[in-house]
């Protein structure tokens, strides 16, 4: 059974920084995409960045771009998300998921297995 388990979310104000995990069971983490997804009230889910199991290419959303850093450590099956320069519109609960795809991945389709998500509250 995949299990993705986050953490590292919680309360900073604007201009702070937080890092998120994602640690993953029952999946062969180094044959999957790490996307990380958010979601704020009252708003869809939305993609902020995924790194590729091919070449650990990394992709952003144009809100995270300069300000995000996404990451894995495949000996520790875990991928991470590095959030510099917190804004309060990136309040929302954030999600990992995994994909087998290497591309379109910007795409809740492209995922099949999704984390219980993590709040993360900046504050102004």
């Amino acid at each position: 059974q995949v299990q993705l388990v986050e953490s590292g979310g919680g309360l900073v104000q604007a201009g702070g920084s937080l890092r998120l995990s994602c640690a993953v069971t029952g999946r062969t983490f180094t044959s999957v995409s790490m996307g990380w997804f958010r979601q704020a009230t009252g708003k869809e889910r939305e993609f902020v960045a995924v790194i590729s199991w091919t070449r650990d290419i990394a992709v952003y959303a144009n809100s995270a771009k300069g300000r995000f850093t996404i990451s894995r450590d495949n000996a520790k099956s875990t991928a991470y998300l590095q959030m510099n320069s917190l804004k309060p519109e990136d309040t929302a609960v954030y999600y990992c998921a995994t994909s087998p795809r290497s591309s379109g991945l910007a795409y809740e389709s492209a995922y099949d297995s999704w984390g219980q998500g993590t709040q993360v509250t900046v504050s102004s």
